[in-house]
């Protein structure tokens, strides 16, 4: 029998990843969260490797955790995302990344501020990016920690402003009525933009969205993730998706005050260089430089491949 009292949903979106899913999945066993509270819903989005059947043998091993696989057709996070809307039996939905390892209290924790906190429409958690060598690496500073989508906004409760930006695709939490109200995740946007999107898209509807500390994860990051190469093309990618974004919400107006703000970061980033220049850390300039002008490189073309 379907069981419709689940308190959260936890989705986890993913695409060829046969090489971390175990472990995120491993971290699902190990939660404190009473079993009977909580959903699992793993959605492939079209993989090509062992997904499935590492996540059948998940859901074999561990019948104690509601678990169910489905496989979504139509290519793309968004899709796979909205597809997690639809399976979710809970009011809460959550969304971690394959390569994501959680907490062990993480989802007692969402739990425990959507209760606390009635009014809340959404959260996003603290993320703590694990590195493959155990090192950050030596060009990485504040500027660049959503490449790998570190956020750490301290330890208390806070509500999201424009200086904190917006939860972490691999650690955000929505009430699954406001996910509806807000249209569901935009299918055109098949990158990183999604995260963005739904978060204005809800926020214009309630800003009770809040950073939770106490729910929190790490986010495995490898070394192909760090390579000069896939450096630039994700920052492409980045540019790229928020003119689609924008266009999609057919804002001419936001169009061009992007296209300024892109410019602007862009000649700051060169200024920034030459301030670690000045430190003795061409690294951290060099990366900054590099994200900004690719980001607006990604932004002027027509279209960026994503997959």
């Amino acid at each position: 029998m379907e069981n419709n009292n689940f308190k959260i949903a936890l989705i986890i979106c993913t695409y060829n990843r046969d090489r971390y899913l175990p472990e995120a999945l491993e971290s699902i066993r190990h939660q404190t969260m009473d079993l009977s509270q909580f959903q699992v819903i793993i959605v492939d989005n079209r993989s090509t490797d062992n997904t499935a059947a590492i996540s059948q043998k998940f859901i074999k091993d561990n019948p104690a955790i509601n678990c169910k696989y489905c496989f979504e057709e139509n290519k793309g996070l968004s899709f796979a995302r909205n597809r997690g809307i639809k399976e979710a039996n809970a009011p809460v939905i959550s969304y971690v990344d394959d390569d994501a390892i959680l907490s062990p209290h993480f989802l007692e924790e969402m739990d425990i501020f959507f209760n606390k906190y009635p009014g809340a429409v959404g959260a996003g958690g603290k993320v703590i990016p694990k590195y493959e060598d155990g090192k950050e690496p030596v060009w990485m500073s504040k500027y660049l920690y959503g490449f790998v989508g570190k956020l750490d906004h301290g330890n208390n409760i806070l509500q999201f402003d424009e200086s904190m930006k917006y939860p972490a695709g691999c650690n955000m939490a929505y009430k699954k009525e406001i996910l509806i109200a807000a249209g569901g995740f935009n299918n055109e946007l098949k990158f990183r933009s999604d995260d963005k999107y739904i978060f204005y898209k809800v926020k214009s509807l309630s800003d009770k969205i809040y950073y939770v500390p106490d729910a929190w994860l790490f986010h495995y990051i490898d070394s192909y993730r760090l390579d000069m190469k896939n450096f630039k093309k994700l920052f492409l990618k980045t540019g790229n998706e928020e003119k689609k974004r924008l266009i999609s919400e057919k804002s001419r107006v936001g169009l061009l005050k992007k296209l300024f703000e892109f410019i602007f970061k862009a000649a700051a980033s060169f200024i920034l260089w030459l301030i670690f220049l000045v430190k003795g850390q061409y690294p951290k300039g060099k990366y900054i430089l590099i994200s900004q002008w690719c980001t607006l490189i990604g932004f002027l073309k027509k279209d960026v491949f994503v997959r």
